[in-house]
């Protein structure tokens, strides 16, 4: 799936001289998952996938691809074992959008959350 959407960046370039968004780069891996849903004779992807990056203009994007072949876009996001309880961690302590090592820092804080720590010290 990584080699495909790499693919498809290249292509894209190629075409365009420009750098693909990270809004079409998470369609087109929704599409291709998706894809692989429906059509016989092929395994579909049992993945969920984090799309991260920035925009032209230097904005931050995060979206949420699921083996369905759907896809969100958010503010902030986990996926995997433990992410009700990062998602419930998010959603009360995330402040939009967060400036200089206060992301670094609420990244590390969730983490903590899921993982089994004598110590909760962020420092």
């Amino acid at each position: 799936l990584t080699n495909k959407a790499r693919e498809e960046s290249q292509g894209y370039r190629l075409s365009f001289e420009d750098a693909v968004s990270v809004d079409y780069i998470t369609r087109y891996i929704a599409s291709v998952q998706q894809k692989y849903t429906q059509r016989g004779g092929v395994r579909p992807f049992g993945v969920s996938n984090l799309v991260a990056g920035f925009d032209s203009d230097g904005t931050p994007r995060l979206f949420t691809t699921e083996p369905s072949g759907a896809f969100a876009a958010w503010k902030a996001n986990a996926i995997g074992r433990g992410e009700k309880t990062c998602r419930e961690f998010l959603e009360k302590h995330y402040t939009a959008p967060p400036a200089g090592d206060e992301g670094i820092v609420l990244a590390v804080r969730t983490l903590l959350e899921v993982v089994e720590s004598g110590s909760k010290n962020v420092e």
